[in-house]
């Protein structure tokens, strides 16, 4: 599957099966404008379908990871809105374009592939939320973060609020981070759970998360991508639920020959196999 060009995005693939995004929109700070909204969303899309991909490494190109949403971008879109003739109309448009831009995050998470983000310098905004949507965080020392959302005179609403408290577990905490708007640099992101490891730069960063990402890779992707959907789904179910889940999934899947040749290597202290694509 060839996959397209973007313009406010960089995708390569640095080694077999790890795709690398990079936001790259690098002389506007990667801030987020109404197009890359769109093709963040067509991106790990296409790329969740695509069956040379098994992990995708997501990062920033330039100075810092992400500066938020793109104000000067926002601002023309609301002049489009102001325009429409009453408030059912406006709140209609404001609903569809909202709505879109929270599909455009919830990708990231509902991508079947592991999604690895590393960060580097601050990451502010919709930065957080866009994270927030990914499996797995690495920031580099210089990073910070911040849920920068009331200082626009608005609640934010593409995810934060929904999956902040699911990955740091403390209502306390997120209700200040949101409150007050104050930066919270690598090693409080790192103490509180928010990130899995701080490196000392952005090089560092690169390489250990490209490299997790080829760990996984070798894996079986029916193994990967099933792990994947069992921990999303029983994150909002009961436990009996997810465990129905899993269930059901797996009486189809441990009849797959990803089990069958991981099991016997395993069993005959062999090489590991080399998975098909899925």
């Amino acid at each position: 599957m060839e996959l397209k060009n973007y313009n406010t995005l960089a995708v390569t693939e640095p080694s077999p099966a790890v795709f690398h995004v990079q936001l790259n929109r690098p002389d506007k700070l990667n801030a987020i404008n109404d197009n890359m909204w769109k093709e963040i969303g067509q991106c790990f899309s296409e790329l969740s379908d695509n069956s040379d991909c098994r992990v995708i490494v997501l990062s920033g190109a330039g100075k810092i990871f992400c500066a938020g949403i793109d104000l000067m971008d926002a601002m023309k879109l609301f002049q489009n809105f102001a325009e429409l003739p009453d408030v059912a109309r406006k709140c209609k448009a404001l609903e569809k374009k909202i709505q879109e831009y929270q599909d455009s995050f919830t990708s990231i998470e509902k991508c079947s592939k592991p999604v690895i983000a590393a960060v580097h310098g601050a990451c502010i905004g919709g930065g957080v939320d866009m994270i927030c949507s990914a499996d797995i965080r690495y920031c580099s020392a210089d990073s910070w973060f911040q849920v920068k959302e009331v200082d626009l005179g608005m609640a934010a609403d593409v995810g934060t609020l929904q999956r902040l408290p699911k990955i740091i577990g403390s209502q306390s905490l997120v209700r200040e981070l949101a409150y007050t708007a104050r930066k919270m640099h690598a090693p409080e992101a790192l103490k509180i759970g928010f990130v899995s490891e701080v490196f000392d730069d952005q090089k560092s960063l690169l390489e250990k998360s490209l490299d997790i990402a080829k760990q996984i890779a070798s894996k079986s992707p029916v193994a990967v991508q099933g792990t994947k959907l069992s921990l999303n789904y029983s994150r909002d179910h009961t436990v009996e639920e997810g465990l129905n889940h899993i269930n059901m999934r797996n009486q189809v899947m441990l009849q797959s020959e990803d089990f069958v040749n991981a099991a016997s290597a395993l069993a005959m202290k062999g090489e590991p196999p080399v998975f098909s694509k899925l």
